[in-house]
């Protein structure tokens, strides 16, 4: 999902209004927000961020100190790890060190579902329907965040469900 897409998405289940306007830059397309009271903001993880404020829902950045830190660990990972992948080997690395990690952890920072869980799940969507996906159905004409969702059920599902 392209970067724009995923703010706009977050931006609904945030429940903020629509109307940001999001361009990109560079051969990385990094998305950019011109913000209304300000300097433009630059970068998926900052910006999503920036929404989690606007949306008086700081709680998705992390509760403690080092909670705080684990969400931007793993903000970093999803833009330094799995943006710009595309190979299955890639891939499968990713997912067999979240396996790992999340051997015994419910949320990628234990027990509190953020903005990490958020973004990383955005972000490995593509890969569950590209590779995922279409070895247990096939062919996939249709591939759903509702249906292959980690938090389904949960209070928090509205913020990751989407219909592509």
């Amino acid at each position: 999902m392209a970067a724009a897409a995923e703010l706009t998405l977050l931006e609904k289940s945030l429940g903020l209004s629509k109307g940001n306007k999001y361009s990109a830059q560079g051969e990385r397309q990094i998305p950019v927000l011109q913000t209304n009271n300000g300097p433009s903001l630059t970068g998926l993880t900052t910006i999503a961020a920036h929404l989690v404020k606007q949306a008086d829902k700081e709680y998705l950045l992390g509760s403690t100190p080092e909670e705080k830190a684990v969400v931007q660990q793993w903000l970093e990972y999803r833009v330094t790890r799995v943006d710009g992948r595309s190979s299955k080997d890639d891939i499968r690395a990713v997912l067999k060190d979240l396996n790992s990690y999340l051997e015994d952890k419910v949320y990628l920072t234990g027990y509190n579902f953020t903005l990490a869980d958020i973004l990383l799940y955005y972000g490995l969507h593509r890969f569950i329907c590209q590779f995922l996906w279409p070895s247990v159905i096939s062919p996939v004409t249709h591939c759903s965040l509702e249906v292959i969702s980690p938090v389904q059920g949960s209070p928090h599902e509205q913020a990751v469900t989407r219909d592509y």
